[in-house]
């Protein structure tokens, strides 16, 4: 399945707390669209959120996003990876 890297902006000041009931709220409906949120991480001082999914399209991670209240601005593909 296709991996996705999606952007929030606009979460200045964001917790750890805050960044894990986003998360959850993501997880506990992900399956309605064959999603699944890898991990998400944070820069409270920049305000940007990242998250990794597995997703059958970035429609699918956006629409996931918007219904647990956290609209992505950006979804990308990210069809290359090395660890």
């Amino acid at each position: 399945m296709p991996k996705y890297m999606d952007v929030h902006r606009g979460m200045k000041g964001i917790t750890e707390e805050q960044l894990r009931e986003a998360h959850n709220a993501d997880l506990a409906i992900e399956k309605d669209e064959q999603v699944h949120f890898e991990m998400a991480w944070a820069d409270p001082e920049s305000g940007h959120v990242y998250c990794l999914s597995e997703a059958p399209s970035a429609e699918a991670v956006q629409r996931i996003h918007e219904r647990a209240g956290h609209k992505a601005d950006e979804v990308h593909p990210v069809p290359l990876m090395v660890r």
